[in-house]
């Protein structure tokens, strides 16, 4: 059988082939509504199928978008994938995901991969942007977002929250809790990383310790962001003679470690320790006890991702804390710091 083409529906709708174009890309030109029926019809009767790759070859862009995030194992990139995922089909678009495992070289592998795909655009969730990925997103010209994170490396657009601050807010609670100081979970960088959240983490626990008066000496604990290295760390923590009265984790995976050490050793949560995560994944709200966290809004910000991804005007004029969009942060009061 003969493959359909746009010429043939041209015909049975009785119309031009631009407007079957224009009907199927949904523009760039207006199509009347009876016009559009017609085709429609027309491309249901004959069975017709666009062939994407060469409207892509064409238009030298893809119905893509690239995302590359860290580790989609781990449930917040896992949940923040899903997102764009979501944030994207609302805009016609699908997503290719690669996982750089917090691997620079990986990173740069994706990279070329998904540009030399011609995606339309490129959503970014970097740990610490490596010279050579810079210089790859520089030689494509390509779109490029960040997500959650914004290193240093590359000046361009980023939807970030205010990881800072929700810290800060938890820290704060833990303390009203009258616990006499709060340890904090880190991650493991041997030098604190502009842009990358769990080091702004550490920063607003250092700040919220310091507005308290408390000292934050001998009180940051190193741990790898999943749970089952930071079961390690807390196992050997909370065993030790510098049991802390409560911990503040950088991420949630984290938190949900300590919670799995603390029951293993029989530490009452929260009446012997009390703890707070970060990043609100849905988990946190079935552990044992629930999990006080901070949440962003991740679907509004994969939503406003994937809009400045795909926007033309997205590489605009202005000052670095301009093209910075900035999400609030919101704590989420469960029992494990102390309440309910």
């Amino acid at each position: 059988m003969a493959k359909v083409t746009r010429d043939d529906v041209a015909r049975l709708a009785g119309t031009s082939t631009a407007v079957v174009s224009y009907v199927i890309n949904n523009g760039p030109r207006p199509v009347a509504p009876a016009t559009r029926e017609r085709v429609l019809a027309a491309i249901k009767e004959l069975g017709y199928r666009p062939d994407r790759v060469a409207q892509a070859m064409a238009s030298r862009r893809t119905e893509l978008i690239g995302l590359i995030v860290p580790d989609a194992r781990q449930p917040f990139f896992g949940e923040m994938a899903h997102a764009v995922e979501q944030a994207a089909a609302e805009r016609g678009k699908m997503v290719l995901v690669g996982n750089s495992d917090y691997i620079a070289e990986r990173e740069v592998h994706y990279l070329r991969a998904f540009l030399g795909m011609r995606v339309s655009g490129l959503v970014l969730v970097s740990h610490a942007l490596s010279d050579n990925a810079a210089a790859e997103i520089e030689a494509w010209d390509a779109r490029v977002v960040l997500l959650h994170e914004r290193p240093e490396a590359i000046d361009d657009v980023a939807v970030v929250t205010d990881d800072i601050g929700g810290a800060q807010e938890a820290v704060r609670h833990l303390l009203e809790h009258g616990n006499e100081y709060v340890a904090c979970m880190g991650g493991i960088a041997e030098t604190p990383l502009v842009g990358d959240p769990v080091s702004d983490h550490v920063e607003g626990w250092r700040r919220a310790m310091g507005d308290a008066g408390i000292s934050t000496e001998g009180r940051l604990f190193e741990a790898p962001y999943n749970r089952y290295d930071a079961y390690e760390v807390a196992l050997e923590l909370l065993a030790g003679p510098r049991r802390p009265p409560a911990i503040f984790c950088s991420t949630d995976d984290q938190a949900i470690g300590v919670l799995r050490a603390a029951r293993e050793l029989r530490i009452d949560v929260p009446g012997e320790l009390a703890v707070a995560g970060y990043d609100d994944v849905k988990e946190a709200g079935l552990t044992d006890p629930p999990l006080t966290t901070v949440a962003s809004d991740r679907t509004g910000m994969a939503r406003a991702a994937v809009d400045l991804v795909l926007d033309d005007g997205l590489r605009v004029a202005g000052s670095r804390r301009e093209r910075v969009k900035l999400f609030p942060s919101r704590l989420v009061v469960r029992r494990s710091c102390g309440c309910g």
